[in-house]
């Protein structure tokens, strides 16, 4: 299996090591479904999302959620976080009073809406 890099992140805090943890997998192309549930699984959080190009319009990006034990249709904290990390990772322009991102999840396109301060 090739190398992919992930990121942990601590969502609804502004704490280490308090909130909600996450693992995102912002270039997850090439991984299979069996794939992302033993990572999730290795992982080892409450979620763990991978995150794909979109091939439609109507999304930025395609997001699939998982468990360590199954793929979730749909949860908050790891939309959330994501959308943070592809800020981070400088893939969504950042604008002032909030920047919103289409993503393309098990339930059908949902947009995600970040507040931006200051180009933070």
């Amino acid at each position: 299996m090739p190398e992919y890099t992930f990121y942990q992140v601590d969502v609804f805090t502004s704490q280490p090591f308090g909130g909600n943890p996450l693992a995102v997998f912002p270039d997850a192309a090439g991984l299979d479904t069996a794939q992302m549930q033993a990572i999730a699984k290795e992982m080892n959080l409450s979620e763990t999302t991978f995150v794909f190009a979109s091939n439609t319009p109507e999304a930025d990006y395609v997001v699939r959620i998982f468990t360590p034990e199954s793929e979730m249709l749909f949860a908050g904290h790891p939309v959330v976080g994501t959308h943070w990390v592809l800020a981070h990772l400088g893939r969504v322009t950042l604008r002032e009073p909030v920047t919103t991102v289409r993503f393309a999840l098990n339930v059908g396109v949902r947009a995600a809406a970040l507040p931006v301060e200051n180009g933070v």
